[in-house]
């Protein structure tokens, strides 16, 4: 059985920053595509940003420049470091995975509702 996990998420102030982890186990195969989506209240979940089995990543462009995505060599562990915090990137945070060919933020808006593998979510509060 797979499992994914997320942690890390917490309250900040504006410009603070924060780390979100996200552990995996029970892959039969590694999927291709692994990604970090969230959610605001009252809104639908969103890409934010993604890295694929060859190393590319993609980044909304609200997070483009403050957010960074990484994998480390197991491809069990996600990584996504947030900086200068702004109050629009309150939500819970969503790890997922997906075994299918792409992973372009495009493709996520397409699969936000059916990846497949989510983890709970982490809250991430930013206050201003």
């Amino acid at each position: 059985e797979v499992q994914v996990v997320e942690s890390g998420g917490g309250s900040v102030q504006a410009g603070g920053s924060l780390t979100l982890s996200c552990a995996a186990s029970g892959y039969r195969t590694l999927p291709r595509c692994m990604a970090w989506f969230r959610q605001a209240s009252g809104l639908e979940r969103e890409g934010v940003a993604s890295i694929y089995f060859d190393g590319y990543t993609y980044y909304g462009d609200s997070v483009k420049g403050r957010f960074s995505i990484s994998q480390d060599k197991t491809g069990n562990t996600l990584t996504l470091q947030m900086s200068d915090l702004k109050p629009e990137d309150t939500g819970r945070y969503y790890c997922a995975a997906d075994s299918r060919l792409g992973c372009s933020l495009a493709l996520l808006a397409a699969r936000r509702n059916d990846m497949e593998y989510w983890g709970d979510g982490t809250l991430v509060t930013v206050s201003s």
